[in-house]
């Protein structure tokens, strides 16, 4: 807006055109407030020629032509107006001077309109200018904000009221603007086309908070009942601040997860939900939503809310934690181990929150950890009883896993004590009992007769194992005489042991562990020895000489009708004449 505090632009150019061509001169458009009054400036000029005696004037309302009869505001040769200016028109300018100043007063709505003014000069010497003025009747002040208002940066608002009115000037205050900083009045301004305003202007530093304010500005005329208030809303632009985020959230495998971000700016944000660089959903919105239906533990983790707008950003995180039992745990280390050395066991798994980890073997605790993923099982120096299987178990409050595994401890054979020969009649039958890793060869050596029977030969040896023990049987018939010294031998990767094999009594059964075949033996023997009995007496009632004829079988330690269970029974029986 632009003020000029000297004479104003067409008083300048009238003077300049004295003695030229008819010509009017007045503000294109003027203001005042209802029940006011308008001073509407106007000057014109016409040929010096026409050297009149007197000069009249006539002002029309809306229409310059007086055939279409358009309402007389004011005429100096009648003073007859139309009944809407009856008592509200007179003109402030001498017309023999070249001013046509028409003053309105009590103003109402319905004289807001354009104003024509028609000089007359007597005779044909009348002309009715072009130029004219629109009357506006305004009842609110005109209240200027910038287009645009920033958090932070000074502004400076104004009120303008028009000030036309000779007879009632107006006072400006201000509404509302506490907190925002004083108003300066400049008081009485005339603008570029020779009409006149008051201006107050108001310094301040908007706030966010300050946006949707509403700053009102107050025109009175003193000694009047005269008021007129307009008002402004401030849309006070400012970056986005979130105002609404969720806390650290915990939620079970499986579940909804719903995730809330809301921002506060102006003009609305762009709400970013981000994980890890990558853009889950946006929106232009104030408040955005991150729903996860059935969350699994790959969502684990963090969430980032991005706000932003033309002037700045914001953004926070959410930690989502999801809570799941124990994976299936796994085990990392040595499985196979030779006698000695040292073995090392990782048991690993994944869980929320961390597990408690046990290993277990045969029922017994060997290692756990509490609210830990991994756990070491540390054994310095194995031994073959650490040969077997091994639990790993994973639980939380919300499950439990495990996972079975094997340690191999690999030794030389042992060849245990129950190891021993044992002797009935005419039969011997030694057993040997080897422990070893991996699995041994068993040899049954008889030094006195040079021989060597194995495991292979399946007619005299039959071995079973179970589990790190190996059982083999050898069954000799026809010993008549002595029973022979007979020795057990094992061989593996990792040695050889021998063990001359002890004799029991000629009488005595064998009684041997010998895994899950021990009982049935044991059972078998005893029911031999029933028929060696039953045999022993029927060869006492006999009077012939007491050696067997050609037809008759040897007393066996096994009765044909009694044999060792999973033992064929073709190799229970073989005499020893075969091996030599």
């Amino acid at each position: 807006m632009i003020f000029l505090t000297a004479l104003p632009l067409f008083w300048i150019m009238i003077s300049a055109s004295r003695g030229g061509h008819w010509g009017a001169w007045m503000p294109s458009s003027i203001s005042a407030f209802e029940g006011t009054c308008v001073s509407i400036p106007c000057r014109f000029d016409f040929p010096d020629e026409l050297r009149p005696a007197v000069v009249h004037g006539v002002w029309y309302f809306n229409s310059p032509y007086p055939k279409n009869y358009p309402p007389v505001v004011f005429k100096s040769r009648t003073q007859v107006v139309h009944e809407s200016f009856q008592g509200r028109s007179r003109l402030l300018g001498d017309l023999g001077l070249r001013n046509c100043t028409l003053l309105l007063s009590n103003l109402s709505p319905e004289l807001g309109g354009k104003y024509y003014f028609r000089g007359d000069l007597g005779g044909y010497n009348q002309y009715t200018f072009s130029e004219h003025s629109v009357l506006d009747i305004i009842n609110t002040p005109n209240i200027m904000v910038p287009p645009e208002v920033v958090a932070g940066t000074e502004v400076e608002v104004s009120c303008t009221v028009p000030d036309n009115c000779p007879e009632l000037h107006p006072e400006l205050s201000w509404r509302g603007h506490e907190g925002l900083g004083e108003p300066a009045v400049l008081g009485r301004l005339r603008e570029d086309e020779g009409t006149w305003v008051q201006v107050s202007l108001l310094h301040f530093v908007p706030t966010r908070e300050a946006n949707g304010y509403r700053l009102g500005c107050q025109a009175s005329f003193p000694n009047t009942t005269l008021q007129f208030e307009g008002y402004a809303s401030l849309d006070v632009k400012y970056p986005p601040v979130i105002v609404e985020m969720n806390s650290s959230v915990e939620a079970i495998e499986g579940s909804h997860v719903s995730l809330l971000c809301g921002a506060d700016s102006n003009p609305p944000p762009l709400l970013t939900w981000m994980r890890d660089g990558t853009v889950l959903r946006e929106a232009v919105t104030e408040s955005l939503s991150l729903e996860l239906d059935e969350v699994t533990p790959a969502e684990d983790g963090v969430y980032a809310c991005l706000a932003e707008n033309a002037y700045g950003q914001d953004n926070r995180t959410v930690g989502l934690s999801v809570m799941y039992a124990p994976w299936k745990p796994t085990v990392n280390g040595t499985v196979v181990a030779v006698e000695g050395e040292t073995v090392s066991i990782l048991c690993s798994t994944q869980s929320n929150p961390d597990p408690i980890l046990t290993i277990f073997k045969e029922k017994q605790i060997l290692a756990t950890v509490i609210y830990e993923s991994e756990l070491q099982l540390e054994l310095p120096a194995v031994m073959p009883e650490d040969d077997g299987e091994y639990w790993c178990v994973a639980e939380n409050q919300y499950g439990q896993r495990a996972t079975a595994f094997n340690l191999s401890v690999e030794f030389a054979p042992v060849i245990l004590l129950e190891s021993h020969c044992a002797a009935a009649r005419d039969t011997v039958q030694c057993l040997c009992v080897v422990k070893a890793n991996p699995e041994p060869s068993v040899a049954f050596e008889l030094p006195s007769r040079n021989v060597t029977v194995n495991e292979t030969e399946r007619e005299f040896v039959y071995s079973e194992r179970n589990g790190l023990l190996l059982t083999s049987i050898l069954t000799l018939r026809g010993q008549a005489q002595a029973p022979p010294r007979v020795t057990c031998s094992s061989h593996n990767l990792y040695g050889t042991k021998s063990l001359e094999l002890p004799f029991q009594g000629t009488h005595r059964l064998m009684w041997a562990k010998i895994g899950p075949v021990g009982a049935v033996v044991a059972f078998a023997i005893l029911i031999a020895i029933v028929c060696y009995i039953t045999q022993t007496r029927r060869k006492k009632n006999v009077t012939e000489s007491p050696s067997f004829s050609a037809g008759d079988d040897p007393p066996v330690l096994f009765s044909s009708d009694f044999r060792i269970s999973g033992v064929p029974e073709k190799y229970e029986s073989r005499e020893l004449s075969t091996l030599e």
